[in-house]
């Protein structure tokens, strides 16, 4: 289950490892059980750890991929969402910490993560933005759930009610949610 201060811990302390040197910031922020990359002011790849691989079932090019260590970007609702405007372009064009979002992570062989990104700009101690460090937390498990629930919900709704083009709507509905709900975890497919 997921846990935003947990989070947050894990991302202080992958900012306290990117002040060691070479070596020593690389095995401490690989050490972390999430994914972990930073990019330079211009939201080019520097660096990812291993459960960014994992995580996004790609290795990312380094210095040459911008903004996002994923294949593709959708929103919760399944909008394609470009790179140059997910959270981590947002973070580093704007120069601020963007937090709250959900997105989803479509991999090369067509699977998807629900994740939170913490994206994070970096500076230095004359104020200069120098880069930036994004860690992403897997909420698949949880969005599921959810969707699977506004799924039930629609059904129950549509078996209650008498007119017919109101079932079929919220039957649509069910159909929409519960196959979102299977994209982020297929042991929800229905026995009907």
């Amino acid at each position: 289950m997921f846990n935003p201060n947990q989070a947050e811990d894990y991302l202080d302390q992958a900012i306290g490892a990117l002040a060691s040197p070479g070596d020593a910031c690389n095995e401490a922020l690989n050490a972390l059980p999430v994914p972990i990359y930073t990019t330079d002011a211009e939201g080019r790849i520097t660096f990812w750890n291993r459960a960014c691989v994992e995580f996004a079932g790609r290795e990312p090019r380094l210095g040459k991929d911008k903004w996002c260590v994923t294949w593709r970007i959708h929103t919760i609702s399944d909008e394609y969402l470009p790179h140059d405007e997910c959270p981590m372009a947002v973070a580093v064009k704007e120069r601020r910490a963007v937090r709250g979002d959900v997105a989803i992570a479509k991999r090369p062989d067509g699977t998807r993560r629900a994740f939170m990104p913490y994206p994070t700009p970096l500076f230095d101690r004359e104020g200069q933005m120098i880069g930036a460090v994004n860690m992403l937390i897997d909420v698949s498990e949880e969005q599921a759930s959810a969707l699977a629930a506004q799924a039930e919900h629609c059904n129950r709704l549509a078996a209650s009610i008498c007119d017919v083009r109101a079932t079929k709507i919220l039957r649509d509905m069910a159909d929409g949610y519960d196959r979102n709900a299977r994209a982020l975890r297929p042991e929800l497919i229905r026995a009907d």
